[in-house]
């Protein structure tokens, strides 16, 4: 049920015509909006829990918003748990990684992916989807070959292909190649499949953080809007 990673062709050439010519199957919004009112209530309880505890702990603000890019290249503001420390503008060191502002309680946080709860808000207004690929920065859409601006087809998500087989493990162009097998092969049983295996990875403690200061595509630190 798990399609294999492809592999990637030479030069970074584009797929053509197997980038099918419907992106998404009928129904996949559907799924997305009964699957959120299922969780809502006790997603939204635990979220809750979450940024108390990183407020106690850490202070203001507990919540993070960024602009990533969506499907087709459209931005939109993404939402998320805070779980670093902030940084004035100008104020980091040549060679500084993400990793080493994790604050305590974002570790547990991203550990368990409580971090990621809000973007159930951007799944409801239609950003995002339940399972897709992940939603990236500018900057790194822009270091993509044309090869991986296909993975701008399809809606992003909370979950994918890319984060069963080894999440922030993996070096971003690993990632796209999971993305791109999803969006070239989209269906109703397989976002089931990933679904279930990713509540099962997170029970399981799967979640990770890693620093990616070396990746051709991801070196640069996150960077939060102003007010979030």
């Amino acid at each position: 049920m798990i399609p294999e990673a492809p592999a990637a062709a030479p030069g970074g050439a584009q797929v053509g015509d197997r980038v099918p010519y419907r992106r998404s199957y009928r129904g996949k919004r559907l799924l997305d909006l009964v699957v959120v009112s299922l969780i809502i209530v006790p997603a939204a309880l635990l979220c809750a829990i979450a940024a108390l505890a990183h407020l106690l702990a850490h202070g203001r603000p507990v919540l993070f918003r960024q602009q990533r890019v969506g499907r087709d290249g459209r931005p939109f503001v993404l939402l998320k748990l805070r779980t670093m420390r902030s940084v004035p503008a100008g104020a980091e060191k040549p060679g500084d990684a993400d990793t080493a502002r994790v604050t305590a309680v974002g570790r547990v946080l991203r550990r368990t992916s409580l971090d990621e709860l809000p973007q159930l808000v951007n799944v409801l207004r239609g950003q995002m989807s339940l399972v897709g690929p992940r939603p990236t920065l500018p900057y790194q859409v822009s270091r993509y070959t044309d090869r991986q601006q296909l993975r701008l087809l399809a809606t992003p998500g909370l979950t994918g292909l890319a984060q069963l087989h080894g999440r922030q493990r993996l070096s971003w162009p690993e990632r796209i190649e999971w993305d791109l097998r999803y969006v070239l092969r989209p269906s109703f049983q397989l976002d089931l499949v990933i679904l279930f295996l990713t509540i099962w990875t997170v029970l399981a403690g799967g979640g990770a953080t890693a620093s990616h200061d070396n990746d051709p595509i991801a070196r640069e630190p996150e960077r939060m809007l102003s007010g979030g």
